[in-house]
């Protein structure tokens, strides 16, 4: 089953966490203090990052598919960026990013 991804840049980590929490009923699943969370629910996989001088933009989409060969980003025909990537593979991304951030790999 493919997840949606949704990338969102955003003034204020702490403030989106708990926003975004309540949103989706769902804590995050990694958080890399005062950079980036990430949740993944049944519907949707997002990822947060604080940018405060692009807060309020979308950062990218894509897709968390199972079936994935490896990590891939297009364009659309409006400039959107799609990637499409595994848990596994975004997991290797976010941390070689975010080194600090715990994220176990028992979430795969």
């Amino acid at each position: 089953m493919k997840r949606l991804h949704i990338a969102l840049a955003v003034k204020d980590l702490e403030i989106s966490i708990a926003q975004y929490t309540k949103i989706l009923n769902s804590q995050p699943l990694v958080i890399a203090k005062g950079q980036y969370a990430l949740w993944r629910t049944d519907e949707v996989n997002l990822s947060v990052s604080e940018k405060p001088d692009e807060a309020g933009q979308l950062r990218h989409l894509g897709f968390e598919d199972p079936e994935a060969s490896d990590m891939s980003v297009v364009y659309d025909n409006d400039g959107f960026m799609w990637e499409r990537f595994t848990a596994k593979q975004q997991r290797e991304e976010i941390l070689q990013h975010y080194p600090e951030a715990d994220y176990p790999e028992a979430n795969l």
